[in-house]
C-alpha cells in the first residue's frame, strides 16, 4: 500500500494529514485511549487500502466517477470491507450500496455513510472519509462491547458529486423520488453515453432503478460524517462540529451563441463572438456574489468548434450559486442573468439560460440535530467536545434525504479551507476524533 508523497500521489497534500499511527497521535480523543487505538487503527488500515484507488499519476487528485473501473475497484472495496465484519451487504435498485447490522426490515433503522465518488482531480476525503469512519465507527462499538437495540447500516451512495452526467446525488436522488426515472435516462456524460448504457456496461440493471420508499420506511436517523469544506472549525479551534442547514444552490446553464469565423482574417467589429459575453458573465457573477455576500461560480465551459484559430460558434457555461438564504441567491442568479441577456444583446450573441438542478434551503432535523450535541456535549460527567453547529454551502447526499427521513451531518475539521481539489485535507488525529464522535453518537442512537 502507498501513502501520499510516494510514486503515486507525488508530493501531493491530498492525503497528507494520515500520519503513521504512533504516541501522541491520538491525544485529546474523549472515548479514552483503548476505544482510539481501536479507532485509529481500524482507520488507518482501511484509509491505506483505498487511497490509491482512483488517484491520477499527474495531478494527484482522484478521478473516480460513476460506473467507471475506478468506481467499481471502490465498491469492491466496500463490499470487502462489508463481509470481512460479518455484515449483510445489499446493492439497492439505484445502485447504492448497504452493509447491515441486524435485521433490515425490523425497522427504525439508525444508518451512516457518504460516497466514494469524486469531482475530477478532487481530494481524498470528500465522501471517503464518511464512507471509512462509519466503518471504523463499527469496529469501535464492538470494542466497546456495545449492544445494539436497533438495526445499524453503513451505506455509499453512488453518483454523489454528478461528475460524469453533470447532476449531484443520483442515487439518493432516486431513493428519495426527486430524480424520475425519465430525467434519469435523459442524463449523458460528455460522450453522449447514457446513464442506463453507463450502468449496464458496469453490470447493473437500469431498469430497475426508481423510488424506493420502503427502503426509506424501514430508517428511523441518518447522520452522515463529511469534512467541513470551508475552516469555520479551523478558525474556531474545533475538531469536530454539527451542521445546521445546507444553503440553497443550483446550478445554471449559459449557452451563449454567435458566429463561428476565421480569426485571423475577421475584422473585430464584423465578429459576433459569444466568448466575449462569457467573460462579461464571468466578471458580473463576481460582482453580484460580492455585493450578497453570497458565492457565484463558472467552473465549466464548452466552446465550439474549439479551435485556436477560429472564433467560437457557442460559448457553453455552467454557472453554480449558493447562499444563505433563497433570497439572497435569487437576487445573484437574476442580477447574474440581467447582466448576461445585457451583454449578449450589445454583442449580437443568442442566449439561452436553464436551471439544470436546483436545491432549496435544507435544516436538519432539529430534534435529531439536539440529540447529536448532547451525546456530544458529555460523556458521564465529563464535557470532552466543544461541538459548534454551523451551516454549509455543500450539497450533501443528507440533504437530498432530509425530505423523507431525518438527517443531520458531522463535519471534521479541514485546516486549510480547501475542497474538491488535492490539497483537501485533516489531520489524522482530528479523523480519529471524527471517528470516535460518530461512534458516540450511533451509540447514543441505536444502542439505547
Amino acid at each position: 500500500m502507498t501513502l501520499p508523497g510516494d510514486e503515486r500521489g507525488g508530493s501531493s497534500s491530498a492525503g497528507a494529514g494520515l500520519s503513521s499511527p504512533g504516541a501522541g497521535v491520538f491525544s485529546g480523543v474523549s472515548a479514552g485511549a483503548g476505544a482510539a487505538l481501536v479507532a485509529g487503527d481500524s482507520f488507518h488500515e482501511m484509509w491505506r487500502e483505498l487511497l490509491p484507488i482512483g488517484r491520477h499519476p499527474d495531478s494527484g487528485g482522484y478521478r473516480r466517477f460513476a460506473w467507471t473501473a475506478a468506481d467499481a475497484e471502490c465498491r469492491d472495496w466496500f463490499k470487502a470491507q462489508a463481509e470481512s465484519r460479518g455484515l449483510t451487504y445489499e446493492l439497492d435498485r439505484n445502485g447504492n450500496q448497504w452493509a447491515w447490522l441486524g435485521d433490515p426490515a425490523a425497522g427504525d433503522a439508525v444508518v451512516t455513510g457518504s460516497h466514494l465518488d469524486s469531482v475530477p482531480d478532487g481530494g481524498a476525503f470528500d465522501g471517503p472519509l464518511g464512507v471509512v469512519s462509519s466503518f471504523a465507527a463499527l469496529d469501535e462499538l464492538r470494542g466497546r462491547g456495545a449492544q445494539f437495540t436497533k438495526p445499524l447500516a453503513l451505506v455509499n451512495f453512488g453518483d454523489e458529486e454528478g461528475a460524469r452526467f453533470g447532476l449531484a446525488c443520483v442515487g439518493s436522488r432516486l431513493t428519495a423520488g426527486q430524480l424520475t426515472v425519465e430525467q434519469a435516462h435523459r442524463l449523458t456524460d460528455g460522450d453522449g453515453v447514457t446513464l442506463p448504457q453507463a450502468m449496464a456496461a458496469a453490470g447493473y440493471d437500469a431498469d430497475a432503478i426508481g423510488p424506493d420508499p420502503e427502503r426509506l420506511a424501514r430508517i428511523g436517523a441518518f447522520v452522515e460524517l463529511h469534512v467541513e469544506q470551508g475552516r469555520a472549525l479551523d478558525l474556531s479551534g474545533d475538531r469536530v462540529g454539527i451542521a445546521s442547514a445546507i444553503w440553497p444552490h443550483g446550478r445554471w446553464r449559459f449557452d451563449f451563441r454567435g458566429e463561428a469565423n476565421h480569426a485571423g482574417t475577421t475584422r473585430l467589429v464584423d465578429r459576433r463572438d459569444p466568448m466575449l459575453s462569457y467573460a462579461e458573465t464571468v466578471l458580473a457573477a463576481r460582482r453580484e456574489a460580492q455585493l450578497a455576500g453570497a458565492v457565484a461560480t463558472f467552473g465549466k465551459i464548452a466552446v465550439e468548434p474549439n479551435g485556436v484559430n477560429a472564433i467560437p460558434s457557442l460559448v457553453r457555461g455552467w454557472l453554480d450559486s449558493r447562499a444563505a438564504d433563497q433570497d439572497t441567491l435569487d437576487t445573484v442568479v437574476t442580477g447574474v442573468e440581467k447582466a448576461a441577456r445585457e451583454y449578449a444583446e450589445a454583442h449580437g450573441i443568442e442566449l439561452d439560460i436553464v436551471r439544470e438542478s436546483f436545491t432549496p434551503v435544507v435544516e436538519f432535523d432539529h430534534a435529531l440535530r439536539d440529540e447529536l450535541a448532547r451525546v456530544l456535549g458529555k460523556t458521564g460527567e465529563d464535557t470532552h467536545l466543544n461541538v459548534p453547529v454551523l451551516g454549509t454551502g455543500a450539497g450533501h447526499d443528507a440533504g437530498i434525504l432530509s425530505g423523507s427521513i431525518p438527517t443531520a451531518m458531522l463535519f471534521v475539521r479541514n485546516p486549510t479551507g480547501v475542497s474538491h481539489s488535492p490539497a483537501e485535507f485533516a489531520a489524522e488525529d482530528d479523523c480519529v476524533a471524527g471517528v470516535t464522535a460518530l461512534a458516540d453518537v450511533l451509540e447514543g442512537l441505536a444502542c439505547r
